[in-house]
């Protein structure tokens, strides 16, 4: 398998060392210029054996050194090769545990139980994009692999700065397969400032993790059967699950929304954005071994109009909460120094239309809170805006503080007309707490919270890596426990149209506060 990818161009223009043999070339002597026949001198019978034993050697000493010169060129080139293939000692590499010396992540990357079920039935999908997206996805392949009683096939969480997007399925596939650090190890080994080789230019950029490493899917596991799967390219389907091609069904995608899944025949909406409809009791009825679909991703790809399959995914949907006890014990160390009556605000703001809209989108939130939460009238709110921004009256979108809590970035108001604005506001964003956008944050309250101003809090975070890569897990972390920070407030506000705070407000928040979870498709 690849273990990375590079065009033709640029994978020789930037390889790897290596040894390049020339051609000797050997400069012949010129032919002595003839000499009459009139001025040729006999020589004698001594000269004449001392030439013809000259003559008869040359061709030999000829030979032997064209053979010197292909011996050291090969010793050469074997020397060379030697010192490249021997730049790390790829001997000590374990594959399960690449640093020692960290903290390491418990990451199984086979099935405890490599046997399975004779006749058994899978259900397999791609997964891509951001955590958020795996996550509706993950969702949705739960649900339907319960509906239709097939062994799930579970792929690992994707994390990094760089995710993979929406593809076409042939061309996702195969992204999914190459999208792996087999042969990679000595990345991890590599101790700084020495410079990183070209192959491993990009592998600090994400890591993968098993699903029931960030949520407890174990009470699913009682109900339907999961098979972690970890390897995406063809061979591994017939090698591991003795699953022939011509034994799967495959329902490929060429655009992001063109299949959904319908749980009744009498059920034909109209409008939706998906092309295609497929019924779950179609599948149900495949005898192929397999059902492998494409992409999964969206809230309204599953239909369901049955009351006991829209019973099974809330069951799953209120699962997905996160549960690794050090991402638990940092969220609820920041929560307890801001006090039980703190505002959440989750600030989606780093890309997209979201960056490209910073400003509406921090203003809708700055008028949720001092309009909604703090009930301010709206009179009231454009007041404020124009008094601490500086902003000309403008149409309107539609207290407490503690001794002990960290200190507050100004003065606390002491009008009673503005001692609402003493409540803490804790802000969970993908942009620097000093972007322009949070201008209207920054000038209104004076105590402004950011999971940077609680860093040890989350030192317990520093030393967690995974044990498969050698991948510091923390940078992939704090948005997680951003987001659960965010849910243990005392009132919460989510960006429009961010599948990362509708999770926050429906089931983050909401479970933290031991309310029914919000269940949308």
């Amino acid at each position: 398998m690849i273990p990375f990818r590079s065009s033709a161009v640029s994978h020789a223009a930037s390889a790897s060392p290596s040894v390049t043999m020339e051609r000797g070339a050997y400069r012949m002597r010129a032919p002595y210029p003839k000499v009459s026949v009139r001025s040729l001198q006999y020589p004698d019978q001594s000269s004449t054996r001392r030439n013809a034993r000259t003559d008869y050697q040359s061709p030999s000493i000829l030979a032997l050194l064209v053979a010197l010169l292909a011996f050291a060129s090969m010793s050469s080139f074997a020397v060379a090769y030697y010192l490249f293939s021997s730049r790390w000692d790829t001997r000590q590499l374990v594959p399960t545990l690449v640093a020692d010396k960290f903290q390491g992540v418990p990451v199984e990357l086979r099935q405890d139980d490599p046997i399975h079920e004779q006749g058994e039935t899978f259900l397999a999908y791609l997964p891509h994009s951001g955590f958020h997206n795996q996550r509706i996805a993950f969702e949705n392949a739960l649900v339907l692999s319960r509906m239709t009683n097939r062994t799930l096939l579970v792929p690992p969480v994707y994390l990094g700065s760089n995710p993979i997007h929406y593809l076409p399925f042939d061309v996702l596939y195969q992204e999914l397969a190459l999208a792996n650090k087999v042969g990679l190890q000595h990345c991890a080994r590599i101790v700084s400032p020495a410079p990183l080789p070209l192959e491993c230019t990009d592998y600090f950029d994400h890591t993968q993790i098993p699903w029931d490493w960030l949520v407890d899917v174990s009470s699913l596991k009682h109900n339907q059967r999961l098979r972690q799967r970890w390897n995406f390219s063809e061979p591994w389907i017939c090698d591991t699950l003795n699953i022939s091609k011509s034994d799967i069904l495959f329902i490929k995608d060429t655009v992001p929304y063109q299949h959904r899944f319908l749980d009744t025949r009498h059920d034909s909406p109209l409008n939706h954005k998906f092309s295609e409809s497929i019924h779950v009791s179609d599948l149900i009825m495949s005898s192929k071994r397999l059902i492998h679909i494409g992409t999964l991703f969206g809230s309204s790809r599953l239909r369901l109009k049955n009351p006991t399959n829209t019973l099974v995914r809330g069951n799953i949907r209120e699962l997905m909460g996160f549960t690794h006890p050090s991402l638990l014990v940092a969220a609820s160390s920041i929560a307890n120094s801001l006090g039980p009556f703190y505002i959440g605000v989750h600030l989606r703001l780093g890309d997209g239309d979201f960056k490209n809209n910073e400003k509406t989108h921090s203003r809708r939130a700055w008028w949720q809170v001092v309009h909604d939460i703090l009930a301010y009238t709206e009179k009231e709110a454009l007041g404020l805006e124009h008094n601490f921004l500086e902003r000309s009256q403008d149409m309107p979108l539609s207290v407490y503080t503690r001794n002990d809590m960290p200190d507050c970035h100004s003065s606390l108001y002491t009008d009673p007309h503005h001692l609402q604005l003493n409540t803490p506001i804790f802000i969970s964003t993908d942009v620097d707490k000093n972007n322009s956008a949070l201008t209207g944050f920054w000038k209104t309250f004076p105590c402004l919270f950011f999971l940077s101003d609680f860093s040890a809090n989350t030192a317990v975070l520093d030393e967690l890596r995974n044990s498969l890569d050698g991948v510091s897990l923390k940078p992939v972390l704090l948005p997680f426990l951003d987001a659960l920070v965010v849910g243990h407030a005392w009132k919460v506000v989510g960006t429009r149209n961010s599948t990362f705070s509708t999770f926050v407000e429906d089931v983050i928040w909401r479970k933290h506060h031991n309310l029914r979870i919000v269940e949308r498709g």
